[in-house]
Formats: structure tokens, C-alpha cells, sequence
């Protein structure tokens, strides 16, 4: 009778064990997608100063903001994409880093379910 508690209690164990492995590997995925959008708009937005490095300092420079085209000074444009592209890069080592942790906490619940 002992023996079949036992194994109910290790089963269980291993079972939310493995519900965890699962969940940390949802989160993984989730973080390699928002990881993604990032990096697409990094690119994005460092191609936008490369394009305004080219401009003129008198060149009219507009900003789509709903469906209207704005006036935006050059200076200000300039300022506005490199911000943007200082807030993505933060982002980006910051899910990095989370990232990081994550696959270390996946490698040690592996290990445990593998010991079990």
C-alpha cells in the first residue's frame, strides 16, 4: 500500500515538474517573438537615420501621425529615431538577459525531471 502512495506522490512530483518545463518553454518562445518585432524595428528605424543622414539640413522632413503627414524639423527627427533606437536596443538586452535566465531555469528543471 506504502509503495503505490509513494509512486502516486513521484508521479505527481514529475508531473509538475513538467508542467513548469512547459510553461518556461511557452515563455522561451514568447520572448523569441517579442525578441523578433524588436529587432525588425530596429533595422527599420536605423535605416530611417541612414536616410536622414542624407538629407539637407533645409530638407522638409514629415511624420505620419494617424492618417496626417506633419511638418517635423530634421534636428527633432534625428533626435526622435536615435531615442528610438536607444529604447529598442535596451529592450532587446534586457530580453537578452531574460532570456538568459529563462533557458538556465529550463536546463535545471530538465535535470531534475531527468533525475526523478
Amino acid at each position: 500500500m506504502g509503495s503505490t502512495a509513494a509512486l502516486k506522490e513521484l508521479q505527481r512530483d514529475l508531473e509538475n515538474k513538467a508542467n513548469d518545463l512547459s510553461k518556461l518553454q511557452k515563455d522561451i518562445a514568447k520572448n523569441h517573438q517579442v525578441r523578433k518585432k524588436y529587432t525588425i524595428q530596429l533595422g527599420e528605424n536605423e535605416l530611417v537615420l541612414k536616410e536622414l543622414d542624407l538629407l539637407n539640413e533645409d530638407a522638409n522632413v514629415y511624420k505620419l501621425i494617424g492618417p496626417v503627414l506633419v511638418k517635423q524639423d530634421l534636428a527633432e527627427a534625428n533626435a526622435n529615431v536615435r531615442k528610438r533606437i536607444d529604447y529598442i536596443s535596451a529592450e532587446l538586452k534586457r530580453l537578452d538577459a531574460t532570456l538568459q535566465d529563462l533557458e538556465e531555469k529550463q536546463n535545471s528543471k530538465k535535470e531534475a525531471i531527468f533525475k526523478a
